[in-house]
């Protein structure tokens, strides 16, 4: 099925899958050939949105940063771009590339074109805060790429609301191109950005778009008390979830309803995340093309009032009733 209901990305022209596809382990935990063949179900599947950064791998012995993206790029290079594809990539935690100075962004952007083999970037993110180098300094910078050609839009991950506030407000003082969208960590275990960030992303039309959808793997429903070890380079942080008091709580609800749509826990996850305020798309990383077909189930699900309260009122603080 590839007829997917594209979204607007904040105030563009974007539109977006609703499944972003997480670029982080390709060149990881994902060979390129391996990476090529979740690339082409991804877009086969009518997704059109994937995302890398230039730190992509840096942590891993061997790596040097800017692997994920050159898989990417060797991948466009010989599918040919599929039409309507939204690219996006970040910068501020390369090896060679760190922080958000205008110098450093303005070289880092040209080392992941050249990466991805693109003239023109989508989406660019300020992948993390730089407290060393002035907002001011920094939207400057970005808006510049959107002038020069190289970007098209501007996104922050990262970033704490009062940051993104004041960056938001520095574009509006001096006429630089504004940040559109946000990448938070955010899942059913990790709502606190719905206390501060989502009302933010309303009041000035941001897109979210957030990381870590399925809490690290938790929420796949593969860690339980007592079950199996798992093999993955995130185990450990995600079996650390059965320690919150609403874990057995939230992996209940989410049987429940994945029964009843005769889907996964992990589609459940994140079609509920996808349908959550402010929320454009919602991204997801996969190893193998096994494990994407769980993720693309997100392109059409949509879970019905009953199914999202539940889950809303199972993952509110302390399983209490409170979404």
């Amino acid at each position: 099925m590839n007829d997917v209901r594209l979204r607007p990305l904040g105030r563009t022209d974007l539109r977006v899958s609703p499944l972003c596809l997480g670029g982080n382990v390709f060149g990881w935990t994902a060979d390129e050939s391996t990476s090529f063949k979740v690339l082409d179900t991804f877009v086969a599947g009518g997704g059109n949105f994937v995302d890398t950064a230039d730190s992509y791998s840096a942590w891993v012995e061997g790596n040097s940063g800017g692997e994920s993206e050159t898989v990417i790029g060797r991948w466009l290079a010989e599918r040919g771009r599929p039409e309507g594809l939204v690219l996006a990539t970040k910068v501020s935690g390369h090896p060679e590339f760190p922080g958000l100075s205008a110098a450093n962004v303005h070289a880092a952007v040209d080392a992941s074109r050249a990466r991805l083999g693109v003239e023109v970037i989508d989406l660019y993110y300020a992948h993390h805060d730089d407290p060393g180098t002035p907002l001011a300094e920094s939207a400057r910078a970005f808006s510049e790429l959107v002038d020069d050609g190289r970007i098209r839009y501007i996104g922050l991950s990262n970033h704490s609301p009062g940051r993104i506030r004041e960056w938001l407000d520095i574009c509006a003082d001096q006429g630089l191109h504004a940040p559109v969208c946000v990448q938070p960590h955010y899942n059913l275990m990790e709502r606190g950005v719905e206390e501060d960030l989502v009302p933010l992303a309303l009041e000035r039309g941001l897109s979210l778009l957030p990381y870590f959808g399925l809490a690290r793997g938790f929420l796949t429903g593969k860690y339980r008390r007592g079950g199996a070890e798992v093999d993955s380079p995130r185990a450990g942080t995600a079996r650390a979830y059965l320690d919150d008091p609403r874990a057995e709580l939230v992996l209940g609800a989410l049987d429940a309803v994945a029964a009843r749509n005769g889907v996964s826990p992990a589609s459940v996850a994140l079609s509920w995340l996808s349908d959550r305020p402010a929320v454009a798309s919602v991204l997801a990383s996969a190893r193998n093309t096994d494990q994407l077909t769980d993720l693309m189930a997100v392109n059409h699900l949509r879970l019905d009032e009953e199914s999202t309260e539940l889950l809303s009122e199972d993952s509110g603080p302390g399983g209490s009733g409170v979404s």
